[in-house]
C-alpha cells in the first residue's frame, strides 16, 4: 500500500504554504512522510490518509465555556471589530471558525467550506459527525461555519469560538467536536461567568472542560477565565465572587493553574467610585494583557507542538501500536490453536464413530474392506491423502477467519468508538490475512529493521528540529553570537584578543526525507 495522490497533493499544498512562513516545518512535514511509510507499510494508515493531516499547521485558539459568559464578546475586544453577536442569552449555536481574509468585510460562510478544505482543522469532519449519529455527517452546516475578517489580530491564527455546553441539543456532536478542537488547539481559553460562579451554574462545563482535561499531558494549555467580573462592583465583592468560582473549580480537582479574572472594556457595567474603578480596571488590565501576550505566543508554541507530536507518532508506533499488536496476535495464534484441536478432535470423534457403526474395527485392528485396495492403488491412496489433507487445511483456515473476528469484534468493544481503535484494528486484519503471515510468527507484518530505523531517525530529527528552535529563541550560555562569528575575522586583521568560546556542537539543521515516495 502506498500514498494516494490526494495525499500527495495536499502534503505538497502543506509544504507550500509553509514554505515562507517556517522553513523548519517544511522539513517536519517530510518526516512526517517517512512515517506515513511505515504506517502505510504495517496497516496503520490507509492510502488516503496521513499522520501529517491528523494535526494542525496553524496556530489555533479554542475559546470554550458557559451560554453568556462573554466568549464572543471578548474574541470581538480582541480583533478590535463586532465579529461575534453578543448577548444574555445563547445567540449562536454553532462552531466558528474566525480566520483572516484580505477582504475588507466579513464574511460568513457554511460549515463545507471547513469540511472540504484541508487548511482547516475541520477537514473531513462531516465522516467524525456520521460516527457519532448516523446522517449527522451530511449536516455539517449545522455544527460548523466559517468566518473570516481583516483584522491584523488574526494574521497567522485561527480563532474557534464555541457555543455554550449547558443546554446544547445536539450533545454527543458537540462534545465530539469540543474534544477534536482541544487536541488540536495550542491554547484554550475556558470562560466563566462571574454573575453564576456557584458549581451549578457551570455544569458541563466544569466536568467537560475541568475533570476531563487537567490529567491531560498538555493541560499547560489551558487558561481559566471568570469574566464578566465588573457586575460584581457595586456590592463590591469581588474576592467572594472569585473565592466560589476557585472552591467550584478545586472540588473537580483543578488547584493549580492559570487563573484570570476580567471584563470587556467595551462592554462593562459603568463603576461610578473611582478607587473602586480604579481598582477593577488594574486588575482586568493586567490579566487581559497576559492573555493577549500569551495568544500573540501561540505561532512558536505551534511549532514546538507540530515537532512534539512528530516525535510523539513515532514513539507511538514503536512503544503502543506494536505491542497491541503483538498481544492482539498472541490472542488469535492461541485461539486458531485452540480452535483447530477442536476441529481435530470432532473430526476425529466422527471418524471414529463412523468407523465403529460401519464394522470396520477388529477388535483394535483398523480394518475396513476397501483398505487393502486403497493401498494397492497409489493413486487412489494419494487423491485419499489429499482429500484429507485439503479438509484439514479448510478447517485451518476457517479457523484463522473466526478467531480474528473475535479478535477484532473484542478491540472495537473495548475502545467503543474512539479513533484510536481504528489504526490497531486495520493492522490486525492486514496481520491475519492468509496470504501475509504464518500463525507463528511474532511480529507484526512490517515491523523490520528498515521500519525501526525510520522511526529512530525520525526522533532524532525532532530532537534537532527543538534545537533548531531553541537556537532562535535562548541563549543558556549567554554568549554574544555575533561576536563570535567577528571573532576569526579579527584575528586575521591581527586582533590578539581572545575570542569568545564556541559550542563544541555544530547547529543542528532540519533532516530531510532520506527516501522519495
Amino acid at each position: 500500500m502506498g500514498v494516494s495522490a490526494n495525499v500527495r497533493q495536499r502534503l505538497s499544498s502543506l509544504e507550500g504554504h509553509l514554505q515562507q512562513e517556517s522553513p523548519v516545518l517544511v522539513s517536519v512535514v517530510a518526516n512526517f512522510r517517512v512515517l506515513d511509510k511505515v504506517g502505510y507499510s504495517m496497516g496503520l494508515l490507509d492510502s488516503d490518509e496521513s499522520f501529517a493531516t491528523r494535526i494542525s499547521w496553524w496556530p489555533l485558539i479554542s475559546v470554550l465555556g458557559t451560554f453568556s459568559s462573554g466568549k464572543s464578546t471578548f474574541i470581538n475586544h480582541f480583533v478590535g471589530q463586532q465579529l461575534q453577536s453578543t448577548g444574555n442569552q445563547a445567540v449562536d449555536d454553532k462552531f466558528t471558525v474566525i480566520c483572516f481574509s484580505d477582504h475588507p468585510e466579513v464574511r460568513l460562510l457554511p460549515g463545507l467550506a471547513l469540511d472540504a478544505d484541508p487548511r482547516f482543522p475541520f477537514y473531513q469532519f462531516s465522516e467524525e459527525l456520521e460516527k457519532v449519529v448516523t446522517g449527522e455527517g451530511a449536516r455539517v452546516d449545522a455544527y460548523l461555519q466559517l468566518k473570516t475578517c481583516p483584522s491584523e489580530q488574526l494574521r497567522g491564527r485561527i480563532i474557534i469560538d464555541s457555543p455554550g455546553f449547558d443546554a446544547d441539543a445536539q450533545r454527543s456532536a458537540t462534545l465530539r467536536i469540543t474534544d477534536h478542537i482541544i487536541d488540536l488547539s495550542d491554547l484554550v481559553l475556558v470562560f466563566f461567568d462571574a454573575r453564576h460562579p456557584e458549581p451549578g451554574a457551570m455544569g458541563d462545563t466544569l466536568q467537560h472542560l475541568v475533570s476531563d482535561t487537567i490529567k491531560r499531558p498538555d493541560s499547560n494549555k489551558f487558561l481559566y477565565i471568570l469574566n464578566q467580573l465588573d457586575t460584581t462592583a457595586r456590592e463590591d465583592n469581588p474576592e467572594e465572587v472569585i473565592g466560589a468560582w476557585q472552591r467550584a473549580l478545586a472540588q473537580e480537582g483543578l488547584t493549580a493553574g492559570r487563573f484570570y479574572c476580567i471584563y470587556s472594556p467595551d462592554a462593562a457595567v459603568p463603576i461610578d467610585d473611582p478607587a473602586v474603578r480604579d481598582r477593577y480596571e488594574s486588575k482586568r488590565n493586567r490579566d487581559l494583557n497576559e492573555i493577549h501576550e500569551r495568544v500573540r505566543q501561540i505561532g512558536v508554541e505551534r511549532a514546538y507542538r507540530i515537532i512534539g507530536s512528530l516525535e510523539k507518532v513515532a514513539r507511538d508506533i514503536e512503544e503502543k501500536r506494536v505491542p497491541q499488536l503483538r498481544e492482539r496476535i498472541a490472542q488469535w495464534r492461541r485461539s486458531v490453536l485452540w480452535t483447530d484441536a477442536v476441529w481435530l478432535v470432532l473430526l476425529s470423534g466422527a471418524l471414529l464413530a463412523m468407523s465403529v457403526a460401519m464394522g470396520y474395527w477388529d477388535g483394535l485392528r483398523f480394518a475396513p474392506p476397501w483398505l487393502d485396495t486403497l493401498r494397492a492403488s497409489p493413486w487412489r491412496w494419494g487423491s485419499a491423502l489429499g482429500v484429507g489433507a485439503g479438509l484439514l487445511v479448510y478447517l485451518h483456515y476457517l479457523s484463522r477467519k473466526l478467531a480474528a473476528g473475535r479478535i477484532l469484534r473484542r478491540i472495537r468493544s473495548e475502545a467503543g468508538q474512539r479513533r484510536e481503535a481504528e489504526p490497531v484494528s486495520r493492522a490486525f486484519v492486514r496481520n491475519t490475512r492468509f496470504w501475509r503471515r504464518s500463525i507463528f510468527s511474532t511480529e507484526p507484518a512490517g515491523w523490520n529493521r528498515r521500519n525501526r530505523k525510520r522511526l529512530r531517525e525520525v526522533i532524532a530529527a525532532a530532537d534537532d528540529y527543538v534545537q533548531i528552535l531553541n537556537n532562535q529563541f535562548a541563549n543558556p550560555s549567554g554568549v554574544d553570537e555575533a561576536s563570535t562569528r567577528a571573532a576569526p575575522v579579527a584575528a586575521q586583521s591581527g586582533d590578539t584578543r581572545t575570542p569568545a568560546p564556541q559550542s563544541d556542537r555544530p547547529e543542528a539543521a532540519p533532516v530531510p526525507d532520506r527516501e522519495s515516495n
